[in-house]
């Protein structure tokens, strides 16, 4: 009886530390998909605006054809990235991109003083530091998931109920230089299908069909 007793007792604080653990990979799964939803809401707030811009910079400087469509190519490449590490390396042409066009600004008084322009200009630079920020936040909670279901006595239970790794973004991809875009004052505009003189047109990676996000979930490692 007494063997029953003890065997008993063993199970139910087996049963117990299970569920614990259990509940706290929940929390950090949870955690994980809530800092990838921040990064997706900020990287949909600068897609978002960034039209607004193209359209801004057309009135003053349509003949910049050369940087408006690396633009607008860089916004697709990012909206079609199928890996954190295609997200960063597309996010990273498009910052490269708009650091082009913010640029072709400084050569149009008008357009620099235009306060539509300005005020979208300040709006995509506040979230792109949002986006750095919510990144390494992003790679630390998946850090700390990851971690937990790595470990014992966690990867027993991750075992058990199907907790996968997450994968986050990698330093390279962080390190990795946007191609850049050169332009001229006085290029002129480019017929169908080539570029402008003096405009070096560069392909965003991975440039696809603008239709939205394709990762709407943290994706395995």
């Amino acid at each position: 009886m007494e063997i029953l007793i003890i065997i008993l007792a063993i199970v139910a604080v087996l049963v117990v530390a299970v569920i614990m653990i259990y509940n706290n990979l929940v929390k950090l799964k949870n955690r994980v998909g809530n800092a990838w939803t921040q990064i997706s809401v900020q990287l949909q707030r600068r897609l978002d605006l960034i039209p607004n811009l193209v359209e801004t910079v057309k009135g003053y400087a349509a003949h910049e054809r050369g940087t408006l469509e690396a633009v607008t190519q860089a916004r697709a490449a990012v909206m079609n990235a199928a890996t954190p590490d295609e997200q960063q390396a597309a996010d990273n042409f498009l910052s490269g991109t708009l650091k082009s066009l913010f640029a072709v600004a400084e050569q149009y008084p008008d357009l620099k003083a235009n306060q539509n322009f300005l005020q979208l200009q300040r709006e995509i630079t506040d979230t792109e530091d949002k986006i750095s920020y919510m990144r390494q936040s992003y790679n630390d909670t998946v850090m700390t998931y990851n971690t937990a279901i790595q470990t014992f006595p966690g990867n027993l239970v991750a075992g058990m109920f199907g907790f996968r790794e997450k994968a986050g973004f990698s330093a390279a991809a962080e390190a990795a230089t946007a191609p850049s875009v050169s332009f001229t004052s006085s290029a002129p505009t480019a017929p169908s299908g080539e570029h402008a003189p003096g405009t070096t047109r560069q392909e965003a990676p991975g440039v696809g069909a603008a239709s939205g996000f394709r990762m709407t979930e943290p994706p395995d490692a």
